[in-house]
């Protein structure tokens, strides 16, 4: 990699988000629509049509939430439930093996962390390039060693 991005930079499934919200929307939209369309449908079952509709968006938007951060202090990776801020330093590797749903990070403590923000998913070649990128951010501003 020749130049570096200017930081604070975004890695974050695009694609994948972009069908994730595009579906949940849609769902939502047609399961209201008939919810409110059926006249046969009593007030109570009317707000139960939406509220799964609305459960379904919710799982999806949660779903589409991944993505991993960083800027001159560190990373800062967001999965589905958690959020977790590392130094750079902390980061000893960034790895993307063939068959891996997500880029690991294995870090000073011994531990590995996924980084769900940058999956092979819909764009493969985009994921390659993001984990490249995270590797090289890494090797520069932490103690990150090279992995082949």
């Amino acid at each position: 990699m020749s130049e570096l991005p200017p930081l604070p930079v975004t890695f974050r499934p695009g694609r994948t988000r972009a069908v994730l919200l595009a579906v949940g929307v849609a769902v939502f939209a047609v399961i209201t629509t008939i919810a409110l369309l059926l006249e046969t449908l009593s007030p109570g079952e009317r707000v139960s049509f939406i509220f799964t509709a609305a459960l379904f968006l919710g799982v999806l938007v949660l779903l589409s939430r991944p993505k991993v951060v960083a800027d001159e202090s560190g990373v800062t990776v967001v999965n589905l439930a958690s959020s977790r801020t590392l130094e750079w330093a902390e980061i000893v590797q960034v790895n993307l093996r063939p068959g891996d749903p997500w880029v690991f990070l294995n870090l000073s403590d011994g531990t590995s962390l996924p980084a769900m923000g940058i999956q092979p998913g819909i764009a493969k070649q985009r994921a390659i390039s993001d984990a490249r990128t995270l590797r090289a951010l890494a090797e520069a501003h932490g103690t990150g060693d090279p992995v082949t």
